[in-house]
């Protein structure tokens, strides 16, 4: 899988989802901002909220001046008690209609100098306060709106905050439901299925690891098919040698036995019993040899493969001494390979084993009457070679055991490439794949 680019990045990601989060969160702070102060506005002006604030501050005071049995006088404590009241911009007392206090102005302990009456056109609501030395008309004025805008304030934020919260944790959900379900997988990966396929979705490191998990999960189901596979077809080779052992072995013990009895004619069956019993040992000793050469080539050793060299430099005196021997042996060959510049990495040893193997099989099992035919092919990025034959009448001695194909097939997939054998219409055609090297 291809590496996780900056802007498929998680980080990325998340700072993209705080970004828009934050500017949501904004956009709708200023939304209820704006309609908030308009709702405060509207409440504040069409409502007695002002009037009942007014009154509740009114008793407060009264309380206090009872308590502290206050006069109209006592300015110092009046001004005190204005300040501990944040909302409370100014207080004046009117005492029989005249300005005796004003909170603005409380080091002005003489107003007669220029008295200042109550009369209709003082604005604001009074309301009657007993003092000590009498009754007094007291006027507030306040910021009682402020508290209101406050609290609209608070709630707009407390909102706005609550939106860019719920949009980050259902960013960041997503993430979370998206790695418990890879988390679930996996656990089904190590209950052993591996046909189960990982989830991979987007572009960033948890799509990369998801890749990175499916592409370890095709790996080791391939490798179990191909471990089966191998069981399998170990289990044939075996069942079959220990046929294809029995059957010389029983000729070779009844030979024998006839032989220690005396059971012949003359000196002539004589010897025809001795040259069937080295028949039957020499065709045990090629099955045994078959047998341990696939051993070996079945081993789960590592092999060395050389430097990428041309096919051509690789494969074309090789062929030369299988053609010329084949020809020596009477066989008609039809070299057709057309070498093309590629580069292939092998094993020399592996490569003179298989030609040896399918030199070997043509001269058991080809009809040395029919061409043998040894041609190019190529599949994608993979290059080879074929060798056809047609296939002889099979007797006892020279049967097929499958053995030298199985080994051939194992030495090219330790090499990276592929054996395909089969026949049709009496007709055998091996190909042997190779990959090719950029």
């Amino acid at each position: 899988m291809q590496g996780v680019t900056r802007r498929n990045s998680l980080y990325f990601q998340l700072v993209v989802l705080i970004v828009i989060s934050g500017v949501v969160a904004l956009t709708v702070f200023y939304g209820l901002n704006t309609a908030g102060e308009n709702v405060v506005y509207y409440y504040y002006n069409h409502s007695n909220y002002s009037a009942k604030r007014e009154k509740n501050y009114v008793a407060e005071l009264q309380s206090y001046v009872s308590s502290e049995d206050l006069d109209t006088k006592d300015t110092e404590e009046l001004s005190d008690w204005v300040t501990t009241k944040a909302v409370i911009i100014s207080l004046w007392l009117y005492k029989d209609g005249k300005l005796v206090f004003d909170s603005d102005y409380p080091d002005n302990r003489d107003y007669s100098s220029e008295p200042v009456y109550l009369d209709e056109n003082t604005s604001g609501q009074f309301y009657t306060v007993e003092f000590a030395d009498g009754e007094a008309e007291a006027g507030i004025s306040g910021v009682f709106d402020y508290q209101l805008y406050n609290y609209a304030f608070l709630g707009e934020l407390i909102i706005a905050f609550s939106v860019f919260i719920v949009m980050v944790l259902m960013g960041i959900r997503k993430k979370m439901k998206y790695i418990r379900k890879l988390s679930k997988e996996i656990e089904i990966l190590e209950g052993g299925n591996l046909e189960y396929k990982i989830t991979v979705n987007g572009k960033d490191e948890l799509a990369a690891l998801a890749g990175g998990l499916e592409c370890m999960r095709e790996s080791f189901r391939n490798q179990s098919i191909q471990e089966a596979e191998i069981v399998r077809e170990n289990q044939k080779i075996v069942t079959q040698m220990s046929h294809d052992l029995r059957t010389p072995l029983t000729s070779i013990m009844l030979y024998t036995e006839l032989l220690k009895k005396g059971t012949y004619k003359d000196q002539q069956q004589f010897r025809e019993y001795i040259e069937k019993i080295e028949r039957k040992t020499r065709r045990m000793k090629q099955l045994a040899d078959n047998l341990f050469e696939y051993s070996l080539v079945s081993s789960g050793r590592e092999i060395q493969l050389e430097d990428p060299e041309n096919e051509k430099l690789i494969f074309y005196d090789l062929f030369s001494e299988t053609v010329s021997y084949l020809r020596q042996q009477g066989y008609q060959v039809d070299f057709c390979v057309e070498w093309n510049d590629v580069k292939i990495q092998v094993n020399m040893d592996y490569i003179s084993r298989i030609l040896d193997n399918v030199t070997s099989n043509i001269q058991k099992y080809a009809d040395i009457n029919c061409p043998v035919i040894i041609g190019s092919v190529k599949n994608g990025n993979m290059e080879g070679f074929y060798f056809e034959n047609r296939a002889a009448m099979q007797s006892e001695e020279n049967e097929s055991t499958e053995v030298g194909i199985q080994s051939i097939k194992n030495m090219m997939a330790k090499m990276g490439g592929k054996c395909i054998a089969g026949k049709e219409n009496e007709t055998f055609r091996l190909i042997l794949y190779f990959p090719t090297v950029v």
